[in-house]
């Protein structure tokens, strides 16, 4: 290889390793600080920035009980924007916002962001959480915001398990509770237990109540 021919190889090798360290540090810095993660659904129109979009569901693929729409959303214009709602197209469900104080309406201030799912920030709580469809499946999510109009683009569906945990339903499922004998059934079984083991003194008053510890010794005392 000819001296020229050597330099320009170095010199487009160089071009390369610098073009890659720069878009290195620009992504890893919007990453590491804003825990974006390159398979989550992110968009911007006008001024309005969507990251990290996500449906979490339930843990337990079984269970019965709300999903959440989970997202960041940037405001790089001067006036704020409110989200005035966010549907789940094709679902015929509705999703619930909340702010994160609890009151009054999900604001989007100009030049800040604010994040939806996870412990005290605001939510979007889609209340039957079957309807938001399959784990491991895209569903579209569209966004109403008072200055910028309608924004709609897909999100994961995935459960509220690793990662998404934080950021998951705080309620608690309703599917398949745990079994519990009835009050009549214990009071049997009690009652049962107690003339098995002493057939010949009297069973027990109302109330179905096992002898305590004290009367039984009374009794044989006075036995």
């Amino acid at each position: 290889m000819s001296r020229s021919l050597r330099h320009g190889a170095l010199a487009a090798t160089a071009l390369v390793f610098s073009i890659a360290a720069l878009s290195a540090c620009s992504a890893g810095n919007d990453a590491q600080t804003l825990q974006v993660r390159p398979d989550n659904a992110a968009t911007a129109v006008d001024n309005i920035k969507i990251q990290n979009l996500n449906i979490i569901t339930q843990p337990e693929a079984d269970a019965e009980g709300p999903a959440v729409v989970a997202a960041t959303l940037f405001n790089d214009g001067t006036k704020q924007e409110v989200v005035e709602k966010i549907a789940l197209p094709g679902t015929g469900t509705t999703v619930k916002l909340q702010a994160a104080k609890g009151k009054g309406p999900l604001v989007v201030p100009a030049g800040g962001r604010v994040v939806i799912g996870g412990k005290n920030n605001a939510s979007a709580v889609i209340e039957d959480g079957r309807k938001a469809g399959a784990n491991g499946n895209v569903q579209a999510v569209a966004f109403t915001f008072s200055e910028t109009g309608d924004i709609e683009l897909g999100a994961a569906i995935v459960p509220a398990t690793s990662f998404f945990e934080g950021f998951g339903p705080s309620a608690l499922p309703s599917a398949k509770p745990t079994a519990k004998p009835s009050e009549s059934a214990s009071g049997s079984a009690a009652g049962s237990a107690s003339e098995t083991s002493d057939e010949g003194s009297e069973s027990p008053g109302e109330g179905s109540e096992s002898p305590s510890a004290t009367e039984t010794g009374e009794a044989a005392a006075d036995h």
